[in-house]
């Protein structure tokens, strides 16, 4: 049987993240973003005319990812990593947050909500892959992190060497968490439109396992420290991009060169949502594939 290999020099938001959860940032949603651009142009980039036409952004993200993309139901805020870099994306684009409007895109319907233009862009732990390049393109990758699992408190797996057929592992539908778990291991598989559903499955025993990015399991294991745990090390590397349409040549470099000459925001946007526990993270060199 095949596995994917470990790789444990990737756990990169691991730390952060729960210390993030447990304590929150240090400012306020979107504080680190630039104020938006005036005058800007973008010749030959159809997303950008609708957006002008529009006079508005309409984004794709997730919401139940707390540090990365989360929507507080009582107060309306959305918050995370992912979060601000599309606020950082609107602005540059020259619209205020009065102008983004937010979807939250389940993982299985994201190539299909950019392919039908029911969004301008997506930002919300999308992997860049093969397969996802066939039907969108990506800007980036913006951040690096490793497929890892979340388990009860008493559970006897202890990494991805236990996945074996009598394990149950959850992931949401069309990630490609789930699809590494059918190629790679014996387990059955069991899926849902969001983690957050995954993750009560694991609570309530119709599930042994949650399977995703690292960076997400841990804010999951900090909101329920007496109940879960992230065992194990990293066994995948999975680069987060911007899913954009394909063929948009223009604002796909747009955006490259903003992660390329804005490092310091990136920095910024990293120690506000991700950087509580002092974990130091690198940002990723742009693929301009």
């Amino acid at each position: 049987m095949r596995r994917t290999r470990a790789l444990g020099g990737i756990a990169i938001a691991a730390a952060s993240i729960m210390a993030l959860t447990a304590c929150g940032g240090g400012s306020g949603p979107g504080e680190e973003v630039p104020p938006p651009a005036d005058d800007v142009t973008l010749e030959g980039s159809p997303t950008f005319d609708a957006m002008q036409a529009r006079g508005g952004v309409i984004v794709g993200v997730k919401d139940d990812q707390p540090g990365l993309g989360y929507l507080d139901a009582a107060t309306g805020e959305r918050t995370g990593f992912d979060v601000d870099i599309a606020r950082w994306i609107a602005a540059e684009l020259g619209f205020s947050e009065e102008q983004i409007t937010y979807e939250a895109i389940a993982s299985a319907n994201r190539e299909q909500a950019i392919v039908n233009g029911q969004i301008d862009y997506y930002v919300g732990t999308y992997s860049i892959t093969d397969s996802r390049k066939e039907q969108i393109d990506f800007a980036g990758p913006y951040f690096i992190t490793g497929q890892g699992l979340l388990v009860r408190q008493d559970s006897a797996i202890e990494s991805d060497a236990d996945l074996t057929s009598d394990v149950t592992v959850c992931s949401a539908t069309g990630s490609t968490p789930i699809q590494n778990i059918r190629d790679n291991y014996d387990a059955d598989t069991v899926e849902f439109d969001t983690y957050s559903l995954c993750v009560e499955a694991l609570r309530n025993n119709q599930a042994d396992a949650v399977t995703t990015d690292a960076a997400i399991l841990i804010g999951y294991a900090a909101a329920y420290p007496d109940e879960l745990q992230v065992v194990g090390e990293p066994f995948s590397v999975e680069e987060y991009g911007v899913g954009l349409p394909k063929g948009d040549d223009v604002l796909r470099g747009f955006i490259n060169d903003l992660f390329e000459n804005g490092g310091d925001t990136w920095q910024a946007i990293y120690d506000a949502n991700l950087g509580a526990s002092g974990t130091v993270v690198e940002q990723p060199a742009v693929d301009r594939y």
